[in-house]
């Protein structure tokens, strides 16, 4: 059974093979380990059952993406199993392959990305000319984290798994705000 994990909102997200959960939390950090294992109970799984956890890797909360990292990386040594990393871009293309996506970052820009175009930031006036390219625009709407588990699937039957490390599209306040001493 796969396991994704998702904490690069505002509320944690689980899916395991075709069942899915959302649950909204004041503190993730506190929740994930007791919510993780609450949503694989009311799944009837255990985690012996788990082959593969797949996790989101932004881009979004910086702590939040984080958060989901560690603890993936953690539980999946555990239990000696692969951890997979997933990109919100991957899940929103995933369903449009064909689409221009722009996702708001709460801070007056977006993270945009399509196929041919590299994971970035832009300004609302650069996406307003950047996404004529493409047919159609997503990122409005929450993506769905079902998909995540064919494309963890095809990750490992190409053996495409490459180190599950967080996708920062731009520094962290503290690395923008860093003062010289």
């Amino acid at each position: 059974m796969i396991l994704i994990i998702n904490t690069s909102g505002k509320d944690l997200e689980f899916v395991l093979d075709d069942k899915y959960k959302s649950v909204a939390v004041e503190k993730q950090s506190v929740a994930l380990p007791i919510e993780c294992e609450k949503f694989i109970t009311e799944c009837g799984a255990a985690w012996r059952d788990i082959t593969t956890i797949g996790v989101i890797v932004g881009p979004g909360s910086f702590t939040g993406i984080r958060l989901g990292i560690a603890y993936a990386k953690g539980v999946a040594m555990g239990l000696n199993i692969p951890v997979v990393g997933i990109s919100a871009f991957d899940l929103y293309l995933a369903a449009t392959p064909d689409a221009f996506v722009a996702i708001d970052s709460g801070r007056g820009d977006f993270f945009v990305a399509a196929n041919g175009l590299n994971p970035q930031t832009m300004s609302i006036d650069e996406i307003e000319t950047k996404q004529m390219e493409w047919p159609r625009t997503v990122g409005h709407k929450p993506f769905d984290l079902k998909l995540g588990v064919d494309i963890i699937k095809q990750k490992i039957a190409s053996g495409n798994i490459a180190p599950v490390v967080p996708m920062y599209l731009r520094l962290s306040y503290a690395e923008q705000n860093k003062k010289d001493i």
